[in-house]
């Protein structure tokens, strides 16, 4: 039985996928920071293991995190990462709060750091794995007052294109997934004017489900896409 571990995987995205690949009979253990409740419900219904993460914190609790949920599985290492914990901060440039501001980098950018850190060593001495980073089309384009937050997804694909160089001789897979509009809680805050104004630029005229993305993760995840790496996969209904 194949495993993976999700971050963030109580909201949006990450919880869609937790489902997703629970249903694939995968075993899963996925992190969670502020809503236990939900984490508890998804655990039970899905049989998944969760495990808290405080994104925000200094040092390295994602490593924590990791090493518990090994203990609750039983194993040494995960077949698949999926790094889908994040946070959004939108702001004109420069008036960003610095608390704020910080922990949309720890979140964003370390926190997957530190993952990817806590999974390759199996995934190196077993000679495969599948490491799944989760972007933003805002990260390949920008977007306006998210300057920062922009930023920290352009990292990811950066990191996804060098780091599937480096591990691929490991046989090590390195993939970047940039979602456009998805219907999820991070996206709570825009009008129904956003939302149609943005949807005027989809080809397919509509906001992305996260089961969609979730499904493309799983694909990415699976042996399916045995011969894919290095690369920054648009789930954005065709953005125009």
């Amino acid at each position: 039985m194949k495993t993976i571990f999700i971050t963030g995987g109580s909201s949006g995205i990450g919880r869609a996928a937790v489902y997703k690949f629970a249903e694939e009979g995968w075993k899963v253990a996925f992190t969670y920071n502020s809503n236990k409740k939900a984490a508890e419900e998804i655990a039970a219904e899905t049989g998944a293991v969760s495990v808290f993460w405080n994104g925000a914190a200094e040092g390295n609790p994602m490593k924590t995190a990791y090493e518990n949920a090994k203990t609750h599985l039983g194993i040494n290492g995960f077949d698949a990462l999926l790094a889908g914990a994040g946070i959004n901060l939108f702001s004109l440039y420069g008036t960003e709060d610095e608390e704020k501001l910080r922990e949309l980098w720890q979140v964003n950018y370390f926190g997957v750091r530190e993952a990817v850190k806590a999974v390759l060593p199996h995934m190196i001495s077993e000679k495969k794995g599948s490491i799944i980073l989760v972007s933003s089309m805002w990260g390949e384009v920008g977007g306006s007052c998210e300057v920062e937050y922009s930023a920290t997804k352009g990292a990811l694909i950066a990191m996804a294109k060098a780091l599937a160089k480096e591990v691929g001789p490991s046989g090590v897979r390195v993939n970047c997934l940039s979602p456009g509009l998805i219907d999820t809680p991070m996206n709570s805050s825009l009008t129904e004017d956003d939302i149609k104004e943005i949807c005027e630029g989809i080809a397919l005229g509509r906001a992305g489900l996260a089961e969609e993305v979730a499904s493309t993760a799983f694909y990415l995840a699976s042996d399916a896409s045995s011969y894919i790496t290095g690369q920054i996969l648009g789930v954005n209904g065709g953005i125009i």
